[in-house]
């Protein structure tokens, strides 16, 4: 068997796993379908495109995905190096200019030596050693071949929040602030009062939705979407009660309007889209209504009553493999060592946790390949938690999972200060990463 690796996708998973490869001194074809063909959520030519949101969320190494980033960090991240060149303000999370940060992936990949790029689309499962980070939105002929090959899937739906280009907010009354006073005044406030917000939340449970494709109909729950919690749609988690949003993305603590030095009743917040701070997005939400009804009811927002809408929010189905019936935690298959999955269709989620997933994905592949060991990391790692969560063959009913301090062991004894409680487990994630990677 040749010792060249196909890797396919060039999602964030897709080259992180080429990139681990590369650094090992082994050859890889990675094969991306664009431009040729697109997702129906995907849009930009470039690799590891972030669709969701431009937030790789906090960046305190003492909260779950900062951790997990600084252990994606000194494991040679190249996301992580990307980044850090392509960051926007956002107080005290990660966030980047979408189009800079996927240039300056593509750039690397294309430009190794080792990495050879394959414009297509592939629709059967390779021979050989093979690595599949193709992502949620697998084309229809490779998830027929997985299906084939891996039985059951399971199904769920992601959603992406709707963006407004920051000369049509009415600063009048929206202001830069941050929670708290924290860091930076990175975002866009938009308050409402009591009166305000009934008067959008009404509109915005009426509002219609965008109709289903006619093969998305079948994984809908008949009371309403069967979605990623996460991600739910604004409309959907409006409809849990009408002080939802208020104690969730609308939440005002920590805000002050300067315009009457009190806590408004509710508060829209918008995060920079690019380094320039021309575009904005709508943290939280996230929404599958119909265009005119997004641009009819988040208008009704203060501020945004004029703003100008660059891209809509969007809903689409995402894919993913009942991995702890399928996996070892190096994500290789059990029946099938020679072929590793990474990405969100393992059942991580989110766009660090993807990340990360193809790192180690592709360090054990190269590990492999090497004749060596494969590496297990440390389940106080982030990392190593959340690869044996998905890996965990007693796992009933498995759903989605992203970085959480809940999925490590627990302190030895009771720690009543969550701060600390998290800046110590962090410490001590990261000092057995150090230990682990210095074994080598």
């Amino acid at each position: 068997m040749s010792d060249k690796v196909k890797v396919i996708g060039a999602g964030l998973a897709g080259c992180e796993a080429a990139w681990q490869l590369a650094r090992a001194g082994i050859d890889v074809e990675l094969f991306e379908m664009k431009p040729k063909k697109f997702t129906p959520a995907h849009k930009y030519k470039g690799f590891a495109e972030l669709v969701c949101s431009n937030s790789l969320k906090a960046d305190r190494v003492e909260s779950a995905a900062g951790m997990l980033k600084e252990e994606m960090r000194r494991l040679g991240s190249v996301t992580m190096e990307c980044a850090e060149e392509a960051r926007v303000s956002a107080g005290g999370a990660l966030a980047v200019d979408r189009e800079k940060f996927s240039d300056a992936v593509t750039e690397r990949i294309r430009n190794n030596e080792h990495i050879t790029v394959i414009e297509e689309e592939v629709t059967e499962i390779p021979d050989g050693n093979v690595i599949i980070a193709t992502g949620p939105l697998t084309s229809d002929g490779l998830a027929e071949s997985i299906g084939k090959l891996c039985g059951e899937y399971l199904y769920f739906h992601d959603a992406a929040a709707p963006i407004v280009t920051f000369d049509s907010i009415d600063m009048e009354k929206a202001f830069f602030a941050s929670r708290y006073g924290r860091g930076d005044a990175d975002y866009i406030n938009c308050p409402m009062d009591r009166e305000e917000y009934e008067r959008f939340y009404n509109e915005l449970i009426n509002a219609e939705s965008a109709p289903l494709k006619e093969h998305d109909k079948e994984h809908f729950a008949k009371d309403g979407f069967k979605v990623y919690e996460g991600c739910m749609p604004v409309e959907v988690l409006a409809k849990r009660g009408e002080d939802t949003l208020r104690f969730g993305p609308l939440k005002p603590v920590g805000l002050r309007d300067p315009r009457t030095d009190k806590r408004p009743w509710a508060v829209v917040q918008l995060r920079a889209e690019n380094t320039a701070g021309s575009m904005y997005n709508l943290v939280g939400f996230q929404t599958n209504l119909k265009f005119g009804e997004q641009k009819r009811v988040f208008s009704l927002i203060p501020g945004l009553e004029n703003a100008e809408f660059m891209r809509y929010g969007v809903m689409h189905r995402n894919t993913f493999i009942n991995s702890p019936k399928l996996l070892n935690e190096q994500f290789n298959m059990r029946e099938r060592p020679s072929l590793y999955f990474a990405g969100q269709m393992t059942g991580v989620e989110g766009y660090i946790e993807s990340a990360a997933s193809g790192i180690f994905a592709g360090l054990n592949m190269a590990r492999q390949i090497q004749g060596l060991s494969p590496v297990s990391l440390p389940e106080t790692t982030m990392l190593g938690a959340l690869s044996k969560y998905i890996s965990s063959p007693d796992t009933e009913n498995f759903q989605p999972m992203g970085c959480n301090m809940g999925i490590l062991p627990e302190w030895g004894e009771r720690i009543k200060d969550k701060k600390l409680k998290y800046k110590l487990l962090a410490e001590r994630g990261l000092a057995d990463l150090d230990r682990c990677i210095a074994e080598l």
